[in-house]
């Protein structure tokens, strides 16, 4: 309270001391502009001027405030179309991922406009079209992806390079990735789609070069990449040309541990028959044999030509150990069937047929019980055989056994 009182009254000694000097003097102020004078006291001269500064502050403040009121207001838009892309690329993923490939390349491509990261939007863009087979506009949201983002030149390099692999363009798709794999080290995606390029290639030449760097750069899993390296090694033998120095020359390379794998073996085996080395053949299917029993060789030294008298002691040595092996009795009965003992290779089809009922046996006990002048039996074996071969007939009716002729007519039909 009494502070508010020191106030006015200070308050009042000072309007009076100004009341007081106006009254002793008021001052003059003259101002000239061309043809037009002013004049007023010294006072009214301040106050005037006092007014003319506050309302030019007051005119500043309002501009001020106007040019604010635009900015947020273009702030505003911006935000709401930034929120309407973030929205639209959204819901593109998920189209995408759903398989709405024409839905997702429309969303897409409308939400890149306004997203500050639209490289995204643009890939995807272009996988769908590629899925659409639209490969023009594929090309055109990857270059739209380029010029959005220049250092991601090697990502989109590698997304070009997988649809291509999509579409079974595999060159193409080697040739994409000529700038990534000058450094394979910073884009290991690149050795993945480059490898399953080769494959489907069936370069696997190219896949076996490969193999270190995938190794390296940890692309594949150990086992992944032993069994990569198994089945190139295979394919390569099932490939191999007509010459045998070639085929011997693929089974060199074959690494140690995998030399005593069945499939490889059976493979390199297969070869050496179809080129005649019979002798090679038969060596390495008795090596194999006694490491290890695998019948699909031992139904392969059937096709070796040698002795056969020989070959047919040889194989019943075997006799002992696998008395119930169907694959070695169908290979006993091929070689006395070789040998001219048709008894014998009788006896042992029979028994190969007792204990497996093959397409395979039934076709041999056919042709040997028709050459040996049996041919309702044999042909009771090869309609065996085929049906055997064709297991997926449907089940239909059969029609009801017909009559003789001789019996049709007896009784008037």
């Amino acid at each position: 309270m009494r502070k508010l009182f020191a106030i006015a009254l200070v308050t009042l000694l000072l309007g009076a001391g100004i009341v007081g000097i106006i009254e002793t003097d008021p001052g003059y102020v003259l101002v000239a502009y061309g043809n037009y004078t002013l004049e007023a006291s010294l006072w009214v001269g301040l106050l005037l001027l006092l007014l003319l500064v506050v309302a030019l502050f007051i005119v500043l403040r309002l501009v001020y405030q106007i040019s604010s009121g635009q900015r947020s207001l273009v702030s505003w838009f911006g935000a709401r179309k930034s929120r309407k892309a973030l929205r639209l690329s959204t819901r593109g993923t998920i189209s995408f991922i759903e398989g709405n490939w024409d839905i997702a390349r429309r969303q897409l491509a409308s939400g890149a406009a306004h997203n500050e990261a639209p490289l995204l939007n643009y890939v995807l863009a272009a996988r769908a079209s590629a899925q659409l087979q639209d490969a023009e506009k594929a090309q055109e949201y990857l270059r739209a992806a380029r010029q959005a983002e220049p250092g991601a030149a090697m990502a989109v390099e590698i997304a070009q390079a997988e649809m291509h692999l999509q579409t079974g363009e595999y060159q193409q798709a080697i040739a994409a990735l000529d700038q990534a794999m000058r450094n394979p080290g910073r884009h290991p995606q690149a050795l993945r789609v480059l490898q399953q390029a080769y494959e489907g290639l069936q370069d696997w030449d190219k896949v076996l070069e490969l193999l270190p760097q995938l190794q390296k750069h940890k692309v594949l899993s150990s086992a992944d990449l032993q069994q990569l390296e198994r089945l190139a090694h295979l394919k390569r033998l099932q490939q191999t040309g007509t010459a045998i120095e070639q085929l011997h020359a693929s089974w060199q390379k074959v690494p140690r541990p995998l030399q005593n794998d069945s499939a490889l073996v059976e493979a390199y085996v297969r070869n050496l028959i179809l080129r005649a080395d019979h002798d090679a053949a038969e060596k390495i299917i008795f090596q194999a044999v006694k490491q290890e029993w695998q019948p699909a060789l031992v139904r392969l030294y059937a096709f070796v030509e040698a002795d056969p008298a020989r070959q047919l002691a040889r194989a019943e040595g075997w006799l002992a150990e696998h008395p119930l092996e169907p694959q070695l009795l169908l290979c006993l009965g091929r070689l006395s069937a070789r040998d001219k003992l048709w008894g014998k290779a009788r006896d042992y089809f029979e028994s190969a047929y007792r204990l497996q009922r093959s397409a395979e046996i039934c076709a041999e006990l056919g042709r040997l019980l028709d050459a040996l002048g049996e041919p309702t039996v044999a042909a009771a074996y090869f309609r065996e055989g085929l049906l055997l071969q064709e297991d997926n007939l449907p089940a239909l009716p059969r029609p009801d056994p017909v009559a003789p002729t001789t019996a049709r007519i007896a009784a008037g039909t």
